[in-house]
């Protein structure tokens, strides 16, 4: 049993609903539907009521709530006191950062803010986006560094959590150059004749951004998807091996464009094929005294000086520079 099975079934016992929880946890509903199932299969009974709307919890799944809460609430307060042992006396800022970000953005932006803030100490937390999203959730890191688009923003709830703006970022499609430079793959493509697509894994951030991208180009794109998975890294790998055209973040691949090993995808007389992304910083909202004085621990004073800085100054850095 896996403790985020029970932070699952908490959700959707107070929402009532399996896509309103789903989009809370950062999961698809299939996915969410099926840690449930497990959770179930772990109990040994039905936990909800599938035939109301709202959503109902069983007798079993009433007595699985009110125990969910005391263990989640119990390992809470545990794993802040285990943290707070690990960095008594520290001042490292952690931030919870994707992959993709993780390599391009992040190690650029920490110098520039050398010359701008000065010397930081830092734990970079390199995961995917949901389970970066949800070091913030959980408390588990100081600062999230994500990307961010109109048309798969988080639900992060803007009482509890405040934002502030780092920089910005492209994606578009690219292929390996050809002895002359021309790109080896061509947008648009040709039913007849589809071009070898290598995409990212069902789920992931950038991959949702460019599904949208994709439906919104007007234009007939005919793609045969060889290969896929969650890292930008990754399809640029395969790119650069010329197995197909990959929409990568332009700061992922800064050297390979000067070098004009990749070039762009888009064809002459094509509209431009990009999506714009947002870098954002987010962190949860400081706790009032009264909190502090609670027992509830405060924001690091690093973490909280850094803060400031990035509220009071223009993006340190483009991703897309």
């Amino acid at each position: 049993m896996e403790t985020k099975w029970l932070e699952d079934f908490v959700s959707l016992a107070e929402t009532r609903s399996f896509s309103r929880s789903a989009q809370l946890r950062h999961v698809t509903q299939p996915a969410f539907s099926r840690r449930i199932q497990s959770l179930e299969a772990w109990a040994g009974a039905d936990l909800v009521d599938r035939s109301s709307y709202p959503t109902r919890l069983t007798p079993a799944g009433e007595t699985l709530y009110g125990q969910s809460l005391e263990v989640l609430q119990a390992l809470q307060s545990t794993r802040a006191m285990l943290r707070g042992h690990a960095s008594a006396g520290q001042d490292v800022i952690e931030f919870a950062v994707p992959h993709t970000l993780a390599f391009t953005f992040f190690p650029a932006w920490v110098s520039s803010l050398r010359e701008s803030f000065g010397t930081i100490k830092s734990r970079l937390i390199a995961l995917n986006v949901h389970d970066a999203v949800m070091r913030l959730v959980e408390g588990s890191c100081d600062l999230l560094i994500a990307y961010h688009h109109d048309s798969q923003p988080f639900q992060l709830d803007s009482d509890r959590y405040e934002m502030v703006s780092l920089g910005e970022e492209t994606v578009a499609p690219y292929a390996l150059a050809n002895e002359h430079g021309a790109p080896l793959f061509v947008l648009p493509s040709r039913q007849d004749a589809p071009l070898p697509y290598l995409g990212y894994a069902p789920g992931a951030y950038l991959g949702l951004v460019v599904e949208t991208l994709l439906k919104e180009s007007g234009a007939a794109m005919h793609l045969d998807r060889v290969y896929e998975t969650d890292m930008a890294e990754g399809l640029k790998a395969m790119a650069l091996e010329g197995h197909g055209i990959a929409f990568l973040p332009q700061s992922a691949i800064r050297k390979e464009l000067r070098a004009r090993k990749l070039v762009s995808a888009v064809g002459p007389g094509m509209a431009p094929l990009q999506a714009k992304l947002e870098i954002r910083a987010y962190r949860e909202k400081p706790l009032g005294k009264e909190a502090h004085r609670s027992g509830a621990k405060p924001a690091k004073s690093a973490a909280q000086a850094l803060w400031a800085h990035l509220l009071n100054h223009k993006p340190a850095a483009k991703a897309d520079r």
